[in-house]
Order: structure tokens, then C-alpha cells, then sequence
């Protein structure tokens, strides 16, 4: 299988040196990789590939498409509690508005969710593949489930489909003809919620999978969100020159007592960290077909962790320099954990975590930390070999680094740099047993972000202001790179009901706003079918624009509606051309035949054959920048 990878042509010399973007996917049948997954169109190309290989359907119509998606929701993200980020600017303390609604993030940082959260961030997906508002969060009992908006055969003009990742439930009709919605089983749950009620009509899918009694959750049908997340940053890459990317599919680290991770805490079997006993994540292929659904297992699914180490030269990822400072940047899909203090079940976010960012090495010049773009810093001191920033940069996704020194004292220092990130492990590529084909490419492109938090895109306004109905952003690359891509979201008051009357639009500038370019004409939330009585005050909007030819390094970004309605928040993503260099991959390994660990040097767009044995278990994947 080929993934498509856009690519950039530009002159390598003049352009940051790093490794743009880089991907992998092996061929395992259900835990590729990254390069399978990083783009709505690749998710989708997998899910199907995964849905027609274990039913023999193919996702050729509504109805399969959305249970193909279904499918692989199911396989690669868990119920969970995951750590908040500071959307706000209040800390972690805030009690509101603090749930991942972003997809991506969703996906590669965390990889489990409650209920409305992971619903939330899974309508981006089917929005993308379906088409605007053709899914919704649903406000049931004690729950928030999930419906599609299905059309074409038994569902005609189109109605609402029931499709709960959650609590792992879709249910068909007495005939097994199409999927029910929620204004219908909230009716007779009772009934349709039973697994033993004509369970052939499930076609292999069983009701309730993680546990019998949740059908109770479907007695109400009481809201719907509609628009209730989005997709923000691409899930991107970057590593620049002396830097490389470990990526561990078990808690544990290096030593296997080393717990860095951003969710709660419930200390199962000895292990901190985010876990779950009851999904089909690392047993998918029990998925279709299961009679009794899963069982209680201790550790089933885990957290994986993303360790960044970073030696740096002071040339290469440089924002500012000066003859008294040098500060450097840092971007990650992942999320920036922590070691907490004690094992109480939120101790991450407790003063006192370690692990997440340490700087090594023998410096003596002051050192300051950013999570703003450098808009305010924290200042951390004199250097000190092994000096600890996690309690600033946990949380969070992006840094930037200022040391008070010029950079020929710097590279005489042996700076080293460690960045400890959470991620979901199902998102990593695994070998599979008896040979794993493995397949690598880089689009040679760069990203810098301007949120998703608010004081992260706040010091980017030029006009109007955020909570008003008219805001406009001014964005640009660290050091002045062409903008290649753009990828914007905002968050809106959109009013309980939502007005479908009401347009919502996203334009952008290269030119300094001398001329504009439409982002998003017209958006609206479309309401459809059966209804609750009750709605989601807000709503999130998102646009991306590939723009290959472009030269300029600013764009500004203007949100504006009809309605008045205030703009709570905005981000911005820009992606840029760096010269791409070949990348050193290694992968770590145990089978029946011992421990393994095999490297290669791959170029833009490769392949790789690893000989394996039986009983595989694939340890961690590296990827550096030699």
C-alpha cells in the first residue's frame, strides 16, 4: 500500500535543515503506523481496508463507511481520563471547557477519552468522510453517545444512525436491515439495547461490547452537540539535525520504571499512568464475531511515550539569536507529560513533576521557557546539568527555549535536551511476525503553531478581538519560510438552539490583507432529522489550505459571522519547507528467536524488509536525524 505525501520543491540550501515531516507504516494487519493514519483520507483508505478484510464488505456506501470508521475507533482509542491543557490561560485548575476536542491530538497524544470527549473529537472524522454536521454528540443517559446522519438503501433521503465508540455499540433494526438511531431505541431500549434479542440482526457486532449492562445508558435521548470538535494541527514531525524521536509502546521507559504521562492516575498493577481493562485495543481481531465481549484485563491498553533527544548546534532550529541569547523551538503532536510528585490519581498536576523536559550538559549562562511563542517567559535560573522545566511545559505541546548566551559559547557546552511526551502506542508502527515490509516517507515540511491555547494565539490579533464576533489574526513562519500549508480552528458561542440561518466565515491574506481568500464560505450548522429538546451552547469550526506555490511567510486569518456570535478562541498552524535529509530508523524488538534491533538509513520515499520470527512483540521504533 502507497500513502500520498505532498511534496515540496525548493532549493535545500536556503532552508532550515531538519527532517520535514517523516512517516512510517509497516504492513501489520492492524497497528501500521502513523503514515496510515495522519490524514483523513489515509484513515479512511485504512479503516476500510480493516473493515473489509475482517467482514468481507467493502466501505462503499454510507452504512459500511461509517462502520469501517466505527471499527477502527474501536481499535485505537479506549475510554480514559486524559490531562487537560491550558485552553485558557487559567491553569490546570479550570474546571470548564477543558475537554480535548481537537481529532488529532485526540488520536496521537492521548488515545483515550470519556465519553463526550472522544465523540467529540470523533466528529471531525466523520464530518470529513460523510460530509458537514452529518454527525453529533448525543446527550443520553448518564452518556453522551454519538449518531451519523446515514443516507442511500434502507436509510433513503437519510436519518440518524447510533454508532457509540464508547461504550462499543451500534444496533440494528428487529430485521437487521439498517442501524437505528437514538429517537427510536430511547423509545424501547429495553428491547434493542438486549444482546439476546435477535442477535443475527448484529451482523457479528455485538451490543454492549466492553459490558452487558450499558444498554441502560440508552433511555434518553436528550441533546445533541452538533460541530463539537474539529481538526486542528496535522499530526507532524520534526526533527532537526542531531535529533532523534524513541518511541516506546509500553509505559516505563529505558530502565522500565520511568512513568512520564498526562491523564489520571488509578495505579492498576503497579503501573502510574492512564490504562484500560475493557476495549478492544491490542485485540482487535476478538472484535467482530465476539459472543460474551471483552473481559477484565488489567493493563489492556496503555499509554505509549515519545522521547525527543535533541543535541543541539545553536544553528539549526534557532528563532532569535544575539551576541547575549539564543532561543530554540519546539513542536510536537504528541503531549508534553510528567512524573508526578505521588500517586494520587490527578498528582500531574501537582508542583513537583519531573521527566517531562531535563536539559544536561555544562552551561552556567541563565536559562528561560516559553509556552506562549515567546509572548511572556518563565525564567528557570542559572543552567544546571540536569536542570528540570516539566512543571513548565507539561500539558503542553509546544515550547521555546532562551539561553543567555551567545551560540559559539553554547556549542562548547554539550547541551543536551530531553523532551518526554504522552501518545497513544496504537498510533506506532509494529512489526508483525514471520517478516514485516516497512514503508517510509517525508514531505520535507516544518510546522509552527499558534495555539490551541488562547495565550498562544491572543498576541497574534491585529483587529477586532476574541469573545467579540470579529477577530483577525496575523501569523508567521519562524524564519521566514514560504507558508506551504495552513490550518486554522476557532471555537464559537453559537447560541442553544444553533441557528442554521447563520453563516460562518474563515478568509485569509498573503498580501497584508490587500486582497482576500476564502478559508470556509458559508459554514452552517445544518440540523437534520430527529432532534432532542436540548443543544450545545458552542461550536467548533476548522479549515486547511495547501498552498504549494506560495512565497510569503505571513497570512492573516479573519473570522467573521452573520449572527454576531463571539469567537471564544482561534488557533493557527502554518507548515513550511525544510531541506529534507534521510532519516537513521531503528526498530527494537523480541521474538522467538531473542532480542532484535535492526537500522537503516531511508531517503523521502522507502522501503525496508525485517526478518521476523513468531511471538513478536515490538519493544520501540526510533527515527533520527543522524
Amino acid at each position: 500500500m502507497r500513502w500520498p505525501l505532498v511534496f515540496t520543491s525548493i532549493i535545500a540550501s536556503s532552508l532550515h535543515a531538519a527532517v520535514g515531516d517523516p512517516q512510517l507504516a509497516t504492513d501489520h494487519p492492524w497497528y501500521p503506523g502513523e503514515l496510515a493514519m495522519s490524514s483523513f483520507e489515509r484513515l479512511a483508505q485504512t479503516a476500510a481496508e480493516q473493515y473489509e478484510r475482517t467482514t468481507g464488505h467493502k466501505a462503499d456506501s454510507d452504512h459500511h463507511k461509517a462502520l469501517a470508521a466505527w471499527f477502527f475507533r474501536n481499535t485505537h482509542y479506549a475510554h480514559g481520563e486524559e490531562g487537560k491543557e491550558n485552553l485558557w490561560g487559567k491553569g490546570f485548575s479550570n474546571d470548564t471547557q477543558h475537554a480535548t476536542r481537537d481529532y488529532w491530538t485526540g488520536l496521537f497524544a492521548h488515545g483515550f477519552g470519556l465519553c463526550g470527549t472522544t465523540h467529540a473529537q470523533w466528529t471531525a472524522e466523520l464530518d470529513a468522510l460523510l460530509g458537514p454536521c452529518r454527525s453529533r454528540v448525543t446527550g443520553t443517559k448518564g452518556h453522551n453517545s454519538f449518531e451519523v446522519f446515514l443516507k442511500g438503501g434502507a436509510y433513503g433521503e437519510g436519518r440518524w444512525a447510533m454508532l457509540d465508540h464508547d461504550l462499543s455499540t451500534v444496533i440494528y433494526d428487529a430485521m437487521g436491515t439498517s442501524l437505528l438511531g437514538l429517537d427510536v431505541i430511547s423509545q424501547h431500549h429495553e428491547r434493542f439495547a438486549r444482546r439476546d434479542y435477535h442477535p443475527e440482526r448484529q451482523k457479528g457486532w455485538l451490543i454492549c461490547g466492553l459490558h452487558k449492562d450499558d444498554g441502560a445508558s440508552y433511555a434518553a435521548f436528550n441533546s445533541a452537540e452538533y460541530r463539537a470538535g474539529y481538526a486542528g494541527a496535522p499530526p507532524l514531525l520534526q526533527l532537526r539535525k542531531g535529533e532523534s524521536l524513541r518511541r516506546w509502546l509500553e509505559p516505563g521507559l529505558d530502565d522500565g520504571k520511568t512513568f512520564v504521562f498526562w491523564g489520571r492516575n488509578p495505579m492498576i498493577k503497579g503501573i502510574p499512568g492512564p490504562e484500560r481493562s475493557r476495549t478492544w485495543v491490542n485485540q482487535p481481531e476478538k472484535m467482530h464475531g465476539s459472543q460474551n465481549g471483552t473481559p477484565h484485563i488489567d493493563g489492556q491498553a496503555r499509554y505509549g511515550n515519545a522521547v525527543y533527544q535533541w543535541q543541539p548546534d545553536f544553528a539549526d532550529g534557532v528563532v532569535s539569536s544575539d551576541e547575549k541569547h539564543v532561543t530554540l523551538e519546539f513542536f510536537t503532536p504528541y503531549i508534553i507529560g510528567a512524573t508526578p510528585p505521588d500517586d494520587s490519581e490527578w498528582g500531574i498536576y501537582k508542583p513537583g513533576g519531573k521527566n517531562g523536559l531535563v536539559l544536561r550538559g555544562s552551561a552556567t549562562c541563565t536559562v528561560a521557557v516559553s509556552t506562549d511563542g515567546g509572548a511572556s517567559w518563565h525564567d528557570a535560573g542559572t543552567f544546571r546539568d540536569g536542570l528540570d522545566l516539566t512543571d513548565q511545559v507539561k500539558g503542553h505541546r509546544q515550547y521555546h527555549l532562551r539561553f543567555g548566551a551567545a551560540a559559539a559559547q553554547l556549542q562548547e557546552a554539550n547541551i543536551a535536551i530531553t523532551t518526554v511526551c504522552q501518545a497513544n502506542a496504537a498510533t506506532f508502527p509494529r512489526l508483525k511476525e514471520n517478516g514485516t515490509r516497512i514503508r517510509y516517507e517525508a514531505s520535507g515540511r516544518g510546522i509552527v503553531s499558534y495555539g490551541p491555547n488562547k495565550q498562544q494565539a491572543a498576541p497574534r490579533i491585529i483587529e477586532g478581538a476574541l469573545d467579540s464576533p470579529k477577530v483577525t489574526l496575523e501569523f508567521a513562519t519562524p524564519r521566514g519560510e514560504s507558508i506551504q500549508g495552513l490550518h486554522v480552528a476557532t471555537q464559537i458561542a453559537s447560541s442553544n438552539p444553533p441557528s442554521p440561518d447563520i453563516a460562518y466565515h474563515i478568509d485569509c491574506s498573503l498580501d497584508g490583507g490587500q486582497t482576500w481568500r476564502s478559508l470556509l464560505k458559508d459554514g452552517r450548522i445544518h440540523r437534520r432529522g430527529a432532534e432532542p429538546a436540548d443543544f450545545w451552547s458552542q461550536s467548533m469550526w476548522s479549515a486547511a489550505l495547501e498552498m504549494p506555490k506560495n512565497t510569503a511567510s505571513n497570512v492573516r486569518v479573519r473570522f467573521q459571522n452573520t449572527g454576531g456570535k463571539r469567537y471564544l478562541r482561534a488557533e493557527g498552524h502554518l507548515l513550511y519547507p525544510v531541506s529534507n535529509t534521510a532519516s537513521k530508523v531503528t526498530f527494537a524488538w523480541t521474538d522467538s528467536a531473542g532480542k532484535h534491533q535492526e537500522t537503516k538509513l531511508l531517503d523521502h520515499c522507502e522501503s525496508w524488509e525485517i526478518s521476523t520470527q513468531t511471538q513478536l512483540k515490538t519493544k520501540w521504533v526510533e527515527i533520527a536525524h543522524p
